[in-house]
């Protein structure tokens, strides 16, 4: 380790670490980082079992590598977020259950939903839950450590952190997916062009001449630009998608998310002439496999969110960090069975000034040239500590524009309703979310969850 690496010494917070797709790997990152590891890593989770946990098994990684991370945690925010470098918000309120609501009582009326947690009523329904807990967090932020950055990885992330920079725009804040981790995603496409092959190194000389242009509201986002030593590999890439798509099955045990990306991948290509970056997202976000088609098509509709499906994967996740602690499992394979993660990849670039770019949702400033400045969009950006700046993208093209500029009016208006506690704007947003086609079924849709999400959902709405 550098002299300069020693003495760094950040403090990152975690705010609902017993989010295990994001608490397990943040533990990796600050131990295997020599930027991170002589800081601390905070954990806070209102479930103080599950905190348990996850607090011994960081303490365990930590003591096995022999670094000198410093873990500690809480139930309450505040007794950890003094002197705070970064929050990371990665929680939910029983996500599994109420998503499952949100796609059960949604398909009864016509709207189906694989993910249910940006688009459609499950989006609008899942930042109802989440996005006042993330303002309250803001609040306390702001009283405790008003310098640090914060990073929100909570679904729908567009909603969340357009509210955040709007509603708390003196704080620093990024909104974050896992769909496009750099350099991963880059070297992904690589391998679907024929750049390399399975075996090959992805090398520095092979990203550079890789000119890689991905835009788009995040879960809706396009490959704009591929080109490699000034070919245009965007036809390979979707020949690569039909190819796949005539070999897979049904998306196996990865879930409704899962089904027919391939084949859905390359018939948005084939329309709109480019590739979608997030097939298991934006498969949802279109209207053409909700079953309103009167012909028969050889893509089916949407399969539908799989809540119990998902609860066994929860209890898996919880098996493997058990396994670990009670060392069943060796803690020393910890390194092995996991890796880096977005958004310690990313404090870890900003604290140590490494220069990688990054994918981040944040304001347009010019990327997109045809698009407003203001636009909440899902860029690669250079970051460090001083801010955040797009790279240029060029054009959104024609038709994938206009959905743009609907799903982002859909998630402005999400945001406002929350935030304001207005129910028109509710409503608005509902009515003016793509997967909607009926005012009547719309109300049906608001009222339900209303009733069925009483225990999780504000007073206020019930006002």
């Amino acid at each position: 380790m550098s002299e300069k690496a020693a003495a760094l010494q950040p403090k990152v917070v975690v705010l609902g670490a017993g989010s295990l797709f994001f608490g397990r790997q943040s533990i990796w990152q600050m131990v295997q980082s020599p930027y991170l590891n002589n800081g601390t890593l905070a954990l806070v989770d209102t479930n103080a079992e599950r905190l348990d946990k996850l607090i011994r098994l960081a303490k365990m990684v930590a003591e096995a590598n022999g670094v000198a991370l410093r873990v500690e945690g809480s139930t309450d925010r505040k007794q950890v977020l003094k002197d705070a470098d970064f929050i990371v918000l990665s929680f939910a309120v029983d996500t599994v259950k109420y998503r499952g609501i949100d796609c059960d009582v949604s398909e009864k009326y016509g709207v189906r939903m694989c993910s249910g947690d940006t688009i459609g009523p499950g989006g609008i329904f899942r930042a109802m839950r989440e996005l006042p807990v993330i303002m309250e967090c803001a609040r306390d932020i702001e009283a405790i450590c008003p310098n640090a950055w914060v990073i929100n990885y909570i679904n729908p992330s567009a909603v969340n952190g357009i509210a955040m920079a709007r509603y708390a725009p003196n704080l620093k804040s990024i909104a974050l997916c896992d769909g496009l981790h750099m350099p991963h995603v880059k070297r992904r496409y690589a391998l679907r062009a024929g750049i390399i092959g399975s075996d090959e190194e992805y090398t520095a000389s092979i990203a550079e001449q890789f000119d890689f242009r991905i835009a788009g509201v995040n879960h809706f986002t396009w490959l704009l630009k591929a080109e490699f030593d000034g070919e245009d590999i965007a036809p390979h890439i979707a020949e690569s998608l039909r190819q796949a798509a005539e070999r897979s099955t049904d998306g196996g045990d990865q879930g409704a998310k899962a089904v027919h990306n391939d084949a859905i991948g390359y018939e948005l290509y084939r329309i709109f002439g480019y590739v979608p970056t997030c097939v298991a997202h934006t498969k949802e976000y279109v209207r053409y496999w909700q079953g309103l088609g009167k012909t028969k098509e050889d893509i089916p509709p949407l399969s539908i969110w799989e809540t119990e499906e998902r609860y066994k994967r929860h209890d898996y996740m919880w098996h493997d960090v058990n396994e670990f602690i009670s060392e069943r499992r060796p803690i020393s394979e910890y390194t092995s069975a996991y890796g880096p993660d977005h958004a310690t990849d990313i404090i870890e670039n900003m604290v140590g000034g490494l220069n990688k770019p990054f994918y981040i949702n944040t304001w347009n400033r010019g990327a997109v040239t045809n698009m407003a400045n203001d636009a909440f969009l899902e860029l690669c950006c250079d970051i460090t500590l001083e801010g955040v700046q797009p790279r240029p993208v060029g054009e959104m093209p024609r038709g994938i524009r206009g959905m743009q500029e609907l799903i982002l009016d859909t998630h402005e208006l999400t945001a406002e309703a929350v935030v304001e506690r207005s129910f028109a704007k509710l409503r608005r947003a509902m009515l003016t979310d793509p997967l909607i086609n009926s005012i009547g079924d719309a109300d049906a849709i608001i009222r339900e969850l209303l009733e069925q999400e009483r225990a999780v959902l504000p007073s206020y709405w019930y006002e």
